[in-house]
């Protein structure tokens, strides 16, 4: 058989050219899969801000030196929110070292110390952000008092905390602790100071974060 060398170079040119017409039509498929899917992504995040638009919002907290005070009330006046301070009926010492040994106590013993007063009309909220210190890797117990007491289901909650190093397992125990609830991402304030001096430095992350979850 005689192979005809310009032949066999024609059906070379015409397969390279099918080829690349396969793979651009490829390409433009998995582009244009790509962009719709984004496209339904900012949808997504747009109608999940929308959302928020006339939810009823409170900002309950804990707070000992103030640190954790400040932020709630920053937190609150952004939002247009309702507060309610978490207070240990029988005050923790005011001296820290005793502080925390009280705190420790308690944690230990896993106890539900008694606190002052109560949320009015808790089913009026939509969206309740909770903040508090990290004491002993995780919140004050004054916090699960509060939590309990409540019916959450269905209501957003977002958790917030100060520390000195970092939020340990408070942010996830405060999720744990309101299984029923939807929640979005929480954030830990890292500070070296007491009695809230210096956290206005932090209102720019606070900023920052309350827009990355549609705020």
């Amino acid at each position: 058989m005689v192979y005809d060398p310009y032949k066999i170079m024609n059906m070379i040119k015409i397969l390279t050219l099918v080829a690349i017409m396969l793979l651009t039509v490829a390409g433009l498929n998995a582009y244009n899969l790509k962009t719709s899917k984004q496209e339904e992504n900012k949808s997504e995040s747009k109608n999940e801000v929308m959302s928020m638009k006339g939810k009823k919002i409170l900002v309950a907290y804990f707070s000992w030196s103030g640190n954790t005070k400040y932020a709630a009330q920053y937190i609150a006046k952004k939002m247009g929110a309702d507060m309610f301070e978490i207070v240990r009926k029988k005050p923790y010492s005011k001296e820290y070292q005793l502080c925390t040994e009280e705190a420790k106590a308690e944690k230990e013993a896993n106890e539900r110390p008694a606190i002052k007063g109560k949320v009015d009309n808790i089913a009026q909220y939509d969206v309740i952000f909770i903040g508090v210190p990290v004491w002993w890797y995780t919140a004050p117990m004054p916090l699960f008092t509060f939590l309990e007491q409540y019916d959450l289901k269905g209501k957003i909650v977002i958790p917030f905390c100060t520390a000195y190093s970092g939020p340990s397992s408070t942010l996830k125990d405060i999720v744990k602790a309101t299984p029923n609830s939807e929640h979005r991402d929480g954030i830990c304030l890292i500070t070296k100071e007491m009695g809230g001096k210096g956290m206005e430095k932090q209102n720019a992350k606070i900023d920052k974060w309350l827009g990355s979850i549609n705020f």
